[in-house]
């Protein structure tokens, strides 16, 4: 049988802590023995605009179909 969770405020801090200003990611909460011992977090970065490689391979891409579309 599981033992209940052993949480306090300190607990409930950390956790707030990690969750807070998070945009993309993940906490991952780890428990023992009905204990909170360790507090992960993963973070996610997005960028909106493509990268300078992805904006040459469409730019190139773009090139070589206009060439096909007037011959």
């Amino acid at each position: 049988m599981a033992k209940p969770l052993e949480i306090d405020q300190q607990w409930l801090k950390r956790i707030a802590d990690q969750v807070g200003g998070l945009q993309y990611g993940s906490v991952n909460i780890t428990v023992h023995d009905g204990r909170i011992v360790q507090i992960d977090r993963t973070e996610r970065t997005r960028y909106d605009q493509p990268s300078s490689k992805q904006q040459e391979s469409q730019s190139v891409k773009q090139q070589t179909g206009n060439k096909h579309q007037t011959a």
